[in-house]
């Protein structure tokens, strides 16, 4: 099997023809992370070998989706009747915006949408989740909202992609944070998700708790991962 593993930095015109004809050359499998919405979809339409979208700027991350609906099926039991609080950079974490439009798939779902102002679930993920009988809410009380949900899916605030709005970054930062208040109201078979890495956005006593399932998420990302892989590889 040959992988070829991209990220942006090493190659940033990964997404022209040309270098997708070249590298499809070596491998049988690409693997793209862009920094731009859209460059997996992209390599896709000139690439003869699979390409796995490994996340596109704040557009996607499928793979991740597929992992985290593993999860939940793994920790709850079901993915149908889930309550789910997205939590965080909401208008730039690709993870949220996958995981959206992948649970939707599953019937009577409710999502809770909880974030600052500044990055808040973009129209797209809200408008889809409405034409698919999805219920959503905005809410601005995170402890609320962990006492009525199945999942706290919590993000980290992207610096990154705030560019020289550095004001508008720390108006984010800080501002909800899973701990032992959260904790105290999560029903006692809830678990609490993160795509990982973390900063400051769920404290180092909640590693602990039993409902916290972020370090088994990120070890199910391996399987899922794998699976996918060889799915791919005999499909093609």
């Amino acid at each position: 099997m040959r992988v070829f593993l991209n990220r942006h930095y090493v190659k940033p015109c990964i997404t022209n023809a040309d270098t997708i004809r070249t590298v499809e050359g070596y491998s049988d499998i690409i693997v793209l992370r862009h920094f731009e919405s859209g460059a997996a979809r992209r390599a896709a339409a000139t690439a003869e070998i699979p390409v796995i979208n490994a996340g596109d700027g704040p557009g996607q991350h499928p793979t991740q989706a597929l992992l985290d609906v593993y999860t939940i099926k793994r920790e709850i039991g079901r993915l149908d009747g889930i309550k789910l609080g997205l939590v965080g950079d909401l208008a730039n974490g690709r993870t949220v915006r996958s995981l959206a439009y992948l649970i939707a798939k599953y019937q009577n779902i409710k999502i809770y949408f909880v974030s600052p102002d500044v990055v808040k679930m973009k129209d797209d993920i809200k408008e889809y989740l409405t034409s698919q009988g999805v219920e959503w809410e905005e809410s601005s009380d995170l402890l609320d909202v962990a006492s009525r949900c199945d999942v706290i899916y919590q993000t980290r605030i992207q610096k990154e992609r705030f560019g020289e709005r550095i004001d508008h970054y720390e108006a984010a930062r800080g501002k909800y944070i899973v701990d032992k208040k959260v904790l105290g109201v999560l029903p006692k078979h809830a678990v609490i998700m993160h795509p990982l890495p973390r900063l400051d956005e769920i404290t180092v006593d909640v590693d602990s708790d039993p409902r916290a399932a972020y370090f088994r998420q990120a070890k199910n990302g391996l399987y899922i991962r794998m699976a996918l892989l060889k799915l791919l590889l005999v499909g093609h």
